[in-house]
C-alpha cells in the first residue's frame, strides 16, 4: 500500500494480502446492521444512471460511528470493457473520517465488491441455507463466482461443484480453483444440469439491457438456498413465486428504485430483518430459499472498515 498527505492507498493486491475470511466479514456486516439498529450506522439507497448505450453506473454511501468512517462506493459496469481487454467492473471506494470529513483512505472497488457480494450471500446463508450443504452451483463463472466459492468453502463442508458460464478461461480458473480446494467441479451442458440436485446455488451473470432470461427457480430442489447476486437478470421471474423464503438486501433502498428485483407480495424482509429476527430464516429442511439483492452499502462499509483496521494493525506492527 502507499500513502499520500497521510491518505492510504489499497490495490487489489493490497487487499488481498490482508487475508480477510469468511468469518470475519460475516461479523462485521452483522456489527454494523446491528449499530444501524441502534442509530450509530447509516445507509443510502443506491444512486443508480442507465446511459442508452447499456452502461450501468452506481454510487453508494454508508457511514457509521464506530468505527468513525464513511464509505462511498463509485462502480461502472461497462460490457464493451471485454473489447479492451479489461474487467466489465471496475470501481473505486473513497473513505473519510465520518467525524472530521478528512479523507483517510483510498481502495480498489473491485476487490471490495466481489468480497462484499459473496459475504453479503454468505450472511443471508447463515440464515437460509442447511449448515451440512456439500454441493454448490454457479452460473456465470467470473469474478463473482470465484468470491462465492470462497466463501462457500470457508464456511459449508463442500465436496463438489457444478459450474455453468461462458468464457472458457473463466471456466478453467474455477476449475483450478476447487482443485485446490480438493473439490470435485463438474462442467455443465446446461444450467438446468448445474443447479437440479444443488445446495447452494450463486448466479452472477453481467447486467445487460436486452438479456434473455433463461434460468427456472422450479429446477431448485428442497432445501436449496440460492444467492442472486446479478438483479435477477438470468431468471425468468415469475418461477420465483417456488422460493419458500426470498429475502432482499434492503427494502428501503427497493422502495425508492423503480425497477424491482421482485414482486413485493413474495418478498419476506430484508438481510437486516433477517439477522435482527424480524423475519423467519430457514424452518425446515425442504424448503427453496433465496437471496435477490442488489448490494448493500452496508456491506462495502463493512468490509472496507475491516480491511482498513487490518492494514493500520499491520503498519503499527
Amino acid at each position: 500500500m502507499s500513502q499520500l498527505n497521510n491518505i492510504l492507498y489499497f490495490s487489489e493486491d493490497d487487499l488481498t494480502r490482508l487475508g480477510i475470511n469468511t468469518a470475519e466479514v460475516i461479523d462485521s456486516i452483522e456489527a454494523l446492521i446491528f449499530g444501524g439498529e441502534n442509530g450509530t450506522v447509516w445507509a443510502a439507497p443506491k444512486a443508480v444512471l442507465l446511459p442508452p448505450d447499456g452502461r450501468y453506473m452506481m454510487a453508494a454511501l454508508a457511514a457509521a460511528d464506530d468505527p468513525p468512517l464513511l464509505a462511498v462506493k463509485t462502480v461502472v459496469l461497462n460490457p464493451r470493457n471485454s473489447e479492451k481487454g479489461l474487467a466489465q467492473i471496475n470501481g473505486l471506494v473513497t473513505m473519510l473520517d465520518s467525524d472530521t470529513g478528512l479523507p483517510v483512505a483510498i481502495m480498489d472497488g473491485n476487490w471490495i465488491t466481489a468480497v462484499r457480494t459473496a459475504g453479503l450471500s454468505a450472511v443471508a446463508a447463515k440464515y437460509l441455507a442447511r449448515p451440512e450443504s456439500s454441493v454448490a452451483a454457479f452460473i456465470g463463472t467470473g469474478v463473482q463466482a470465484k468470491s462465492h466459492l470462497q466463501a462457500y468453502h470457508d464456511i459449508y463442508p463442500l465436496e463438489e461443484i457444478r459450474i455453468f458460464g461462458r468464457g472458457q478461461a473463466n471456466i478453467n480458473s474455477l476449475v483450478e480453483m476447487a482443485d485446490g480446494m480438493n473439490l470435485s467441479a463438474v462442467v455443465c451442458a446446461s444450467a438446468k444440469e448445474a443447479i437440479k440436485g444443488a445446495d447452494l446455488i450463486a448466479t452472477s451473470i453481467s447486467f445487460s439491457p436486452d438479456f434473455v432470461p433463461f434460468l427456472d427457480a422450479d429446477w431448485t430442489k428442497p432445501g436449496s438456498f440460492s444467492a442472486v447476486a446479478d438483479l435477477g437478470v438470468p431468471w425468468i421471474k415469475d418461477t420465483f413465486e417456488r422460493f419458500d423464503t426470498i429475502i432482499i438486501d434492503d427494502l428501503e433502498q427497493e422502495a425508492v428504485l423503480p425497477e424491482k428485483l421482485v414482486r413485493g407480495e413474495w418478498v419476506c424482509g430484508d438481510l437486516t430483518g433477517l439477522v435482527l429476527g424480524k423475519c423467519k430464516g430457514r424452518i425446515n429442511g425442504d424448503e427453496r430459499n433465496a437471496f435477490i439483492f442488489r448490494g448493500h452499502a452496508l456491506g462495502d462499509l463493512a468490509l472496507s472498515a475491516l480491511a482498513f483496521k487490518r492494514a493500520k494493525e499491520t503498519l503499527s506492527d
